[in-house]
């Protein structure tokens, strides 16, 4: 900025020995302040992108985050004996007690029962059995051992042991997110086509299933004058939007990317900041169970803003 000023000033001069007229020196005030202006405004925004990207990687290393999965086991209807001895149902990793419990499920719902002096905790207290709520219920009942926790998420019809170990190698080998460099003009104006009632989108997931989640509208935008579409699901006020690309399986993650946008302004438009697309868990970890994009969200142009992928596990 101190190199422009100097420049436009020594311009002035020049120009004043030439008999410039006089609203020339006001204009060139006026662009030198518009140029200031828009650096400083760019400077403010990566500071402030940074900043969240910072925050992601701290989610992620955090106890409720994605790099400390250690494992993901299916229950059967039934008794399912959990432990890191090979004559349990489902064995745990060698740090677990060698007898740790039993899950039964059924139809009147899942219970635990802690095989006697495993010392399992729940909350505060040592527990020997105890109705067990999952992810489903919003808190899940988290059980613990040394530096192992678990507790059970619901997918479908399907029941799962979500295991976490708070000493995961992950956490101290994990190098960061790779991103694209911070870029303004993938701040995108996308005009928003509401549905009269949500219409209800078929989602792929990683474990060859499909979920059904309601779309409010379509977004339309272009990206170098090429036309696109993305269909949104809601989040609270905002949009969620699961999108592939065409660097998707290349420099970014192949199974998509998420994004979050605020709801549409009152002309109906929506702005989407590509620079915030993020991986899902499942670029971190081979125990989550992600959405993938549906066959309406694959962009045909290049999406170079975000994270990029450089395979992390």
């Amino acid at each position: 900025m101190r190199i422009l000023i100097f420049d436009i000033f020594n311009a002035a001069i020049y120009l004043n020995h030439m008999r410039t007229p006089a609203w020339f020196f006001p204009v060139v005030l006026i662009i030198a302040g518009c140029a200031g202006s828009e650096d400083q405004g760019r400077r403010a925004y990566e500071n402030e992108l940074d900043s969240w990207r910072t925050e992601r990687v701290e989610r992620l290393k955090s106890k409720d985050g994605w790099l400390n999965l250690a494992g993901l086991y299916w229950l059967e209807e039934g008794s399912n004996t959990i432990g890191s001895d090979s004559g349990n149902q489902i064995m745990f990793p060698g740090k677990a007690p060698k007898k740790i419990g039993q899950y039964t499920l059924s139809g009147e719902g899942l219970q635990f029962l802690a095989d006697p002096g495993s010392q399992i905790r729940s909350g505060d207290s040592i527990i020997s059995e105890v109705e067990i709520f999952t992810d489903k219920s919003g808190v899940p009942t988290l059980l613990e051992s040394g530096s192992l926790a678990w507790f059970i998420i619901e997918r479908g019809d399907r029941f799962g042991i979500r295991l976490r170990d708070y000493e995961h190698p992950a956490l101290r080998e994990f190098q960061g997110i790779e991103n694209y460099p911070a870029d303004p003009d993938w701040i995108i104006e996308a005009s928003f086509e509401p549905y009269r009632e949500p219409k209800m989108m078929e989602i792929p997931t990683v474990l060859g299933t499909t979920e059904e989640s309601p779309c409010p509208g379509i977004l339309k935008f272009e990206v170098d004058g090429a036309a696109q579409v993305l269909y949104p699901g809601s989040a609270g006020e905002g949009l969620f939007i699961i999108f592939a690309d065409a660097t998707s399986g290349l420099e970014t993650y192949g199974g998509g990317r998420f994004m979050y946008s605020g709801g549409p302004d009152k002309n109906g438009i929506v702005k989407l900041d590509f620079n915030r697309a993020y991986n899902p868990p499942c670029a971190f970890t081979p125990f989550a169970t992600c959405p993938l994009p549906p066959r309406e969200n694959v962009l045909t142009s290049s999406i170079t803003a975000g994270e990029k992928f450089s395979g992390h596990h």
